[in-house]
């Protein structure tokens, strides 16, 4: 029987270091974590680099997840099986947070709603699902942008005065939701609403949606414009449980 391909065992072991990472990792952390010398991994990282599986940022040279790996995710899953796995943690979700729940992922630069529950309570609601939203103007879009699921980011329309259009400040505010682990805005897509997001992972760690509840500011939110930390913990649950049951392991 034929043996392994050491190299390709390699480059499977700094693609699950990356996926398992709390964000982005610097050559001498990734070499360290898997014992390797730094010459070795700097040229695995180069051609996984070339082929779009690792992108490297400019500023800092550390290395993420690239899109082309992340498609391959978001393609493995399909949308219908997202949702079936979803619906058995998005109405405990709404039961507990009192508020809408909406599942999504990313379709042509947009987030396609592909499962909402409503608020429970007798307010008058309308059904979501098949709904587009913007990636940069919701939490649940920022949580895909933050995890590069839905490849580059999209043109920066104003939905409110508190939409963030300046690149520099959607960057920011990207790299904040990868290291907390979520999302939220206030304002941002509907006047007097918020939302509290957090991604959904599959095989390898990789993100391949966003759960999220929204509602209005003053529900969501404490006097600071924060969400309600309970608030923020039961959204995080959900999509942990969601994740184990998609196969992520955690």
């Amino acid at each position: 029987m034929p043996g392994t391909v050491q190299a390709i065992e390699r480059a499977a072991a700094i693609l699950r270091t990356l996926a398992g990472g709390p964000g982005r990792l610097g050559l001498s952390e990734i070499a360290r974590t898997l014992d390797l010398a730094k010459g070795t991994t700097h040229g695995i990282l180069r051609t996984l680099q070339l082929v779009g599986f690792v992108e490297q940022d400019r500023v800092s040279g550390q290395y993420q997840l690239g899109g082309a790996l992340l498609h391959l995710g978001s393609s493995y899953l399909d949308i219908n099986e997202l949702r079936s796995r979803s619906i058995n943690w998005a109405d405990p979700l709404a039961a507990r947070s009192g508020e809408a729940v909406r599942i999504g992922t990313c379709l042509s630069g947009q987030v396609l709603v592909v499962h909402h529950v409503f608020r429970p309570d007798d307010t008058f609601q309308t059904l979501d699902v098949g709904a587009l939203l913007p990636l940069h103007a919701t939490a649940l879009g920022k949580v895909l942008l933050a995890y590069r699921a839905g490849g580059p980011v999209p043109d920066l329309e104003p939905f409110t005065r508190l939409t963030l259009t300046d690149p520099r400040a959607l960057t920011g505010a990207l790299e904040a939701v990868r290291d907390a682990g979520w999302a939220y805005e206030v304002e941002e897509f509907l006047l007097g609403q918020a939302a509290v997001a957090a991604p959904i992972r599959s095989y390898g760690g990789l993100v391949v949606g966003a759960i999220g509840i929204s509602g209005p500011v003053d529900r969501i939110c404490d006097s600071r414009y924060r969400p309600r930390p309970a608030l923020v913990t039961y959204v995080r649950d959900a999509a942990r449980a969601i994740s184990r049951d998609l196969g992520a392991g955690r």
